[in-house]
């Protein structure tokens, strides 16, 4: 199996690597819906989030309110930091549990782990190739201004809330360059999901090889 980190800034093109890696067969891991998933009614996450911010963060069916928990969290770096020691664990050990069923289920399969916040969180050295899609800073705000409705500056706190480009760049194994057209940037996924298919086989040979 191998194992590898997906991860850019918002509005570099991730999600088209990944759903292009996903329709080349990689097995891509969400940690986005992982987030989601562990705060859901009735679990653990959701109970923890209340306990520690208040009933406030709720909606009136019990739900999580995640525009209520933002404005808590966005600007208070000790309440984001209290919140991902609530999530991120959770979100680990689900994610750990869905590469296992993978491997299980193939020993040669590519393991994606979809992880916007990957190079934050220390996980740059917990896989076996980590890629990054990247595009400018700059570039990244006149999409999300122009393509997701958000004003200058909400994009640019967005932009300015992640790793710089540089800090992402710096601990890549693999940069895929997003400042394209979606298709440039789906044909660069091509080319490494061909890369990585002659990787699985050498390792598997080795492997053989070893028994």
């Amino acid at each position: 199996m191998l194992r590898i980190g997906l991860t850019g800034g918002i509005a570099a093109g991730k999600s088209v690597v990944a759903r292009r890696l996903a329709e080349l067969g990689a097995v891509v891991i969400d940690h986005d819906a992982l987030a989601r998933e562990v705060v859901e009614p009735g679990t653990v996450g959701l109970e923890e989030v209340v306990a520690a911010f208040g009933d406030g963060v709720l909606t009136a069916d019990g739900a999580l309110d995640r525009p209520a928990l933002g404005r808590l969290v966005f600007d208070d770096a000790a309440a984001r930091a209290r919140l991902e020691g609530i999530l991120h664990p959770e979100i680990r050990r689900i994610a750990a549990e869905r590469e296992a069923l993978a491997g299980a289920a193939d020993d040669r399969a590519v393991v994606v782990h979809d992880i916007p916040l990957l190079v934050e969180t220390g996980q740059a050295d917990h896989f076996h190739l980590l890629v990054v899609v990247h595009a400018p800073a700059e570039q990244r705000v006149a999409r999300l201004v122009g393509g997701r409705g958000l004003d200058d500056g909400a994009a640019r706190a967005r932009v300015a809330a992640q790793a710089t480009d540089e800090e992402r760049t710096a601990v890549a194994d693999v940069v895929l360059d997003g400042t394209g057209t979606e298709d440039g940037l789906r044909e660069q996924v091509d080319a490494l999901w061909q890369r990585l298919c002659r990787e699985v086989e050498q390792e598997a040979e080795g492997e053989a090889s070893r028994a």
